[in-house]
């Protein structure tokens, strides 16, 4: 599939074209328990409805929604955050606030645990991320849906635009600031963390520091698509989950890692010799103007 981005389009793979298939590239449906039943990624009247891509073999997720498939993320967050048998509900987009009243951010998913007279007993928060694009995925998806039929198997290798994952948007830009500003307000408050993200996005993070389930503030569900051929989809499937400390993670995701410092001094060396210089009274190199 390296000549062929488009992995999922309104939920479907791009070469299934059974009657759902159609009808949900006609009407511009989600399947994937959207605010609504069509999907408004980009722009409300014109979707980007790509779901997933391609990429060295590998579907990628590149839209948020489709981790809500059956909304098993819920019931996986539930596993980790309450006991066994813990009544809970879920809610989506819920603003959390600072100590001064000011927006932290939504966060995707809050999952509520309630006793038999219906208080909330305990909760937790569940932030999925999906793999932001670099290039530009509209102008294939464009391409496709003119003729879906006859344009499953484009070829769009040559096109410099050609989408590819931006892993490291996705955590320095989006990920960290998310976990850094809205997980130390839970943190604070005591309560678990849940995110969700594909295999991919996973691979692209620095070795994460693990610790036991009933130790760990923070747990991973980490997802792939795998391809069912009785029904020519695919499903979000389970494939890892990795409990982590909230603190450990912070430290290691936010660390940089060192170029060599031989090369930045030699960068240095090349632009001094470079400079245009003109001597003060001291004999000094003039700053540049």
């Amino acid at each position: 599939m390296g000549r062929q981005p488009l992995a999922e389009v309104f939920g479907f793979r791009i070469d299934d074209h059974s009657d759902e298939a159609k009808r949900h590239r006609m009407e511009r449906l989600c399947p994937f328990n959207n605010k609504g039943a069509k999907c408004n990624k980009d722009k409300a009247d014109d979707p980007l409805g790509v779901c997933s891509i391609y990429h060295e073999g590998q579907t990628v997720i590149i839209c948020p929604i489709r981790f809500r498939e059956n909304w098993q993320i819920a019931e996986d967050a539930a596993k980790f955050f309450f006991p066994s048998g813990t009544r809970w509900t879920s809610f989506t987009e819920i603003q959390l606030k600072d100590r001064y009243g000011v927006s932290a951010g939504n966060i995707d998913v809050v999952l509520a645990a309630y006793n038999e007279q219906r208080q909330v007993i305990d909760y937790g928060a569940l932030e999925v991320q999906a793999v932001y694009i670099s290039g530009n995925v509209r102008k294939p998806f464009t391409f496709f849906m003119q003729d879906p039929t006859s344009r499953n198997s484009l070829d769009w290798s040559e096109q410099k635009d050609y989408p590819r994952p931006d892993y490291l948007s996705s955590s320095r830009k989006r990920l960290v600031p998310q976990l850094l500003y809205k997980g130390s307000i839970f943190r604070s408050w005591k309560k678990k963390i849940a995110v969700a993200i594909d295999k991919s996005f996973l691979a692209s993070l620095p070795d994460l520091p693990e610790t036991t389930k009933g130790s760990a503030d923070i747990a991973w569900l980490v997802y792939d698509l795998k391809h069912d051929l009785h029904t020519n989809r695919f499903k979000l499937t389970l494939v890892q989950t990795l409990y982590t400390d909230f603190s450990a993670i912070l430290k290691r995701m936010t660390a940089p890692e060192p170029g060599n410092e031989k090369d930045f001094l030699a960068f240095l060396q090349r632009k001094l010799r470079s400079k245009q210089t003109r001597s003060n009274a001291d004999g000094d190199i003039s700053p540049e103007e």
